[in-house]
């Protein structure tokens, strides 16, 4: 994509790896910032990284406010802080359950779980009838539960379904220490070392990936893109044998949280034209388009969505339109500001000392609403009664 771009412009692009861990890239960039570097001109962010990277970004509007119309309004939003488009989406994203289809069938399941009831019991027995089959290494449910960004979108998946809550409610109320969202952490916690792994809790993306692409659990949670690297491959073992469906439910119904990428340039960068020019390629229809087809990447483009013939183009995850129509949720991204990072390092330690069994859950939640009231300000109280926050699809 880059090479033809340069082909097309004759503008050079250099890609620069970064750290695997949103939670890790966040300091990196932080940390370069500082310097006031004139490269890297272009930054790749996290939906939930405007706000907090808002003083080094260029406003985009002088250069991409035309090109911001034809993409999500949601997402266009989201970038914009305090009247500046500090950045232009480039994909978006929800969490999914992939799940084994060859298996679900061996063990005379007609349809993946719905709840998190039916997933656990799903998971025990397939687990216990491929580790008697001769596999002693096979999980019956991966995820991510190490320390990081992952681990808030996993938990926050679990309380929101069960009526915990979205950590800090959109009017700023505290809302995390409730018996809902002590009810959900207790049964991650249980599934740690029965039907996962005992070293989940240090599990990111690429390990939950790992152990269901080598054929060694049945259930895993992971995103929209992860099908792109998820057993395609000729010779894998699990080829032609998954597909992906909603994360369970709880008592109060489905919650996947939304994520993507947005695309930035520095402010101090020494190329801010050539640099909105490679953006505008990345979010054209083309590029888009090729995302999609490629590695599965949601566009951001609304008419992407307006058109039936993109979604078909991948029958496998067509169906996952219903992830937008019911229970797709935001993190506190938005109320949160500037201390969104501080909030989540707070909440994923909170979760990790609970599914490590450091502490309990009560113990852990109570400690957890004080430390939000310290960094925001806030006032604790209860959860909003559950919303579907992300309406139909995307518009």
């Amino acid at each position: 994509m880059f090479s033809q771009f340069t082909q097309k412009t004759g503008i050079r692009v250099q890609y620069v790896p970064g750290p695997e861990s949103s939670t890790e890239t966040l300091k990196t960039y932080q940390q370069s910032f500082k310097n006031k570097p004139i490269t890297p001109d272009v930054y790749l962010i996290d939906v939930v990284w405007p706000k907090v990277l808002s003083e080094d970004l260029l406003d985009l509007r002088p250069y991409l406010g035309e090109e911001s119309k034809v993409l999500l309004d949601a997402t266009v939003k989201n970038d914009n802080v305090d009247g500046r488009l500090v950045a232009m989406p480039f994909f978006v994203e929800t969490g999914v359950l992939y799940y084994r289809t060859d298996l679900l069938a061996k063990y005379g399941y007609k349809h993946p779980p719905e709840t998190w009831d039916e997933l656990e019991k799903m998971a025990t027995r397939i687990q216990s009838g491929e580790r008697a089959a001769g596999n002693p290494h096979f999980w019956g449910y991966v995820w991510q539960g190490a320390a990081y960004e992952g681990l808030t979108c996993d938990a926050m998946e679990w309380e929101m379904s069960e009526g915990g809550g979205r950590i800090i409610e959109e009017d700023g109320t505290i809302s995390v220490n409730n018996p809902d969202t002590i009810r959900a952490m207790k049964r991650a916690r249980h599934w740690v070392n029965t039907i996962s792994p005992p070293g989940i809790t240090e599990f990111k993306e690429e390990d939950s990936r790992n152990a269901f692409v080598t054929g060694n659990a049945a259930f895993r949670r992971e995103w929209i893109w992860g099908t792109y690297a998820t057993g395609q491959g000729q010779g894998s073992p699990i080829r032609g044998k998954f597909a992906a469906t909603q994360i369970p439910r709880g008592r109060a119904g489905h919650a996947s949280v939304i994520g993507g990428r947005s695309l930035a340039i520095s402010k101090y960068s020494a190329h801010p034209k050539e640099a909105a020019e490679f953006i505008r390629y990345l979010i054209s229809r083309d590029a888009q388009l090729r995302y999609w087809n490629d590695i599965s990447l949601l566009s951001v483009r609304k008419d992407f969505f307006a058109d039936k013939q993109y979604l078909h183009t991948r029958p496998d995850l067509e169906k996952l339109e219903d992830v937008f129509r019911e229970g797709a949720i935001a993190r506190p991204s938005t109320v949160a500001g500037e201390r969104y990072a501080e909030v989540s390092r707070a909440y994923y330690s909170a979760v990790h000392s609970i599914i490590t069994g450091e502490v309990s859950a009560e113990e852990a939640m109570a400690n957890l609403e004080g430390e939000l009231v310290r960094i925001t300000g806030f006032k604790p109280g209860k959860p909003k009664a559950a919303q579907n926050t992300a309406g139909s699809k995307p518009q």
